[in-house]
């Protein structure tokens, strides 16, 4: 019996080294940011087999083959599609700050994607607002409503858009939802999706999850984005989820979520709704030969003085393209940089970036939310600060609620709004979007909401983070380890 025992132990053991060697050797291979293949190595060599399977589960993007042969039949279309919008009215980059042109080569260059001109961008501040917008033009559409989110949660304005959609399809608009399976998990198995689906709706779900799918693919790659298009002229996105803030989350203690969105009419509709209609081939199968008819894709008429670019990011597409987009757009800054968003994660490049910035001059301020849904999160963030404060940035705590804002405002000269947070997992594992807006104008109006924000926060000191308890600090070190996980 000992002697089995011995046997049977001594398997165990180097079939457990066997393992933690290969995946360190995998993971290592692979060549990922520093900081990312220090954080699997730490979890495969010190979680004993359960380190393998997480990163199995976890550790690559995987996508799935079928996926991939979608999106490889589609690139011949896309291709063809970005070559015609290079041929369209470009924008006259010489009656703009100089440190625009720079940003938009390089996203130009990464994604096949200009910036174009004359487009027409109201600011929506409230959730209240966005809603109003948002029914007051699903009620007017003529002939189709898409509508793409991370979350769909049911209660109050969120059930007033399924009526709005339904009377829509009623009206003969084609209407079509496409949900991510997670973070709208408890709607699609609603009640009032078979409502939807029954009045003529496509619902569609985004990255299906389970079980079974987590053997073949990496199940928290996820579709962040934020995109609604109405009949091909009228464009939303940013970084409001379909949900109502009074229903969503109010059992958590931080207060209801504040967002922003950004309505859009002119010739960047035409690249939202083909960043939608490529989301929804991936997810339905369908074809674009199938979906032509309806798709109501078409170029734009102008409608306004603001450049915009509009910069898709997720895997599959070219690696790592909205960090380095990030990294340019704070080297840019001059003379002040506001940054708004509720995961704050950094990695390395970009707290060298940020403290140059404010080593340098730069007035660096960043917006964060006081409290945070993700205990993880606040306490990797919060590892953070004291480094930063002692360069100079200046880090506000938003206490009106859950600030999920995602924004950033370069001298008062151009800014970003979107979907994306300044965290590992919007840069290299969701699906996200993003507008780079060069125009001054709709900037001051972002800078004016950025500085209501600050008006509603306090200002973080090193004497505030110097009274932390040691227990804080040490779980505040400890989910640092994991931050390029998060």
């Amino acid at each position: 019996m000992n002697q089995l025992s011995w046997i049977v132990t001594t398997i165990i053991f180097l079939a457990d080294l066997g393992i933690r060697i290969g995946l360190s050797l995998r993971v290592i291979m692979r060549k990922r940011e520093p900081s990312v293949t220090m954080a699997w190595l730490v979890v495969i060599l010190l979680l004993p087999f359960a380190g393998a399977i997480i990163y199995l589960l976890f550790g690559e993007n995987r996508l799935g083959e079928r996926r991939a042969r979608r999106a490889a039949a589609d690139l011949q279309r896309l291709s063809k599609w970005a070559r015609k919008l290079s041929r369209r009215p470009q924008v006259d980059w010489l009656s703009i700050n100089p440190e625009c042109d720079p940003i938009h080569r390089q996203a130009d260059a990464i994604l096949g994607i200009p910036a174009l001109p004359s487009n027409d961008l109201t600011l929506l501040d409230s959730s209240e607002d966005f809603f109003h917008s948002l029914l007051r033009d699903i009620n007017q559409a003529r002939s189709s409503c898409f509508l793409e989110f991370y979350i769909w949660h049911r209660g109050g304005f969120a059930d007033e858009v399924v009526n709005a959609l339904i009377r829509a399809a009623r009206r003969g608009v084609t209407c079509r939802v496409l949900l991510d399976s997670i973070g709208s998990k408890p709607f699609l198995k609603s009640s009032m999706v078979r409502k939807m689906r029954h009045h003529g709706i496509q619902v569609v779900e985004a990255l299906p999850a389970g079980l079974l799918r987590a053997l073949f693919v990496r199940i928290d790659l996820r579709n962040h984005r934020k995109i609604v298009v109405i009949d091909g002229e009228i464009g939303y996105t940013g970084s409001q989820n379909l949900v109502d803030p009074r229903y969503f989350k109010q059992e958590q203690g931080v207060g209801q979520w504040i967002d922003t969105m950004v309505r859009i009419r002119g010739p960047v509709v035409e690249v939202m709704s083909s960043s939608f209609l490529h989301d929804w081939m991936m997810e339905s199968g369908e074809s674009y030969q199938d979906i032509a008819a309806s798709s109501d894709n078409h170029a734009v008429a102008p409608a306004g003085d603001a450049p915009v670019q509009l910069v898709p990011s997720g895997p599959g597409i070219t690696e790592g393209a909205i960090h380095n987009l990030l990294l340019t757009t704070i080297y840019a800054a001059r003379r002040e940089l506001i940054i708004t968003t509720p995961y704050f994660v950094p990695d390395n490049a970009l707290l060298i970036a940020l403290k140059s910035a404010a080593m340098r001059g730069v007035e660096v301020t960043l917006i964060v939310p006081e409290k945070n849904d993700s205990r993880l999160v606040h306490y990797a963030s919060q590892a953070r600060y004291g480094e930063l404060i002692r360069a100079g940035v200046r880090i506000m705590a938003f206490t009106g609620g859950l600030l999920h804002s995602k924004t950033i405002s370069v001298d008062n000269d151009f800014c970003l709004i979107g979907s994306v947070n300044m965290d590992m997992r919007s840069f290299w594992l969701n699906f996200e979007l993003t507008l780079f807006v060069y125009n001054k104008k709709f900037t001051s109006r972002m800078r004016k909401l950025q500085m209501e924000y600050c008006d509603a926060a306090r200002e973080l000191t090193l004497d505030h983070l110097q009274a932390r308890p040691l227990r804080q600090r040490f779980l505040e070190n400890t989910a640092l380890i994991l931050g390029p996980l998060l």
